[in-house]
């Protein structure tokens, strides 16, 4: 998933070098595609808060209990959460710079784009 966000982000960013593009059809797929990723950044929120979790009890059983068998099922747990908080980030970050390719697309076609104020 990594390698396709970031393929994406890239073709993206192509596109907008570009003026001679019909946006309006290229926006469409972009809202698409950050449909897409916006889920699969919910599904790893979901499993990564579970993992966390799961390593808090964990680790509070090992307090309670003191058997080393719960510690080592707490280490194991705390290294596959890494992963997931790594990859979190990159899907999360992804999809917030998606919104800013959105606008910019927006832009391209004369569409009017959402602007933060201060």
């Amino acid at each position: 998933m990594a390698k396709r966000i970031k393929q994406y982000i890239a073709y993206i960013d192509s596109l907008l070098q570009r003026d001679n593009l019909n946006f309006k059809e290229e926006i469409e797929k972009h809202l698409k595609q950050m449909e897409f990723f916006m889920h699969e950044r919910l599904i790893h929120l979901i499993v990564m808060c579970l993992f966390a979790i799961a390593t808090v009890i964990t680790c509070l059983v090992f307090v309670v209990s003191e058997q080393i068998t719960v510690l080592l099922l707490a280490i194991a747990l705390m290294v596959l959460l890494v992963p997931y908080i790594k990859h979190y980030y990159l899907l999360e970050n992804s999809v917030q710079y998606m919104y800013k390719q959105y606008d910019k697309m927006l832009e391209k076609a004369g569409m009017e784009a959402f602007k933060v104020s201060d």
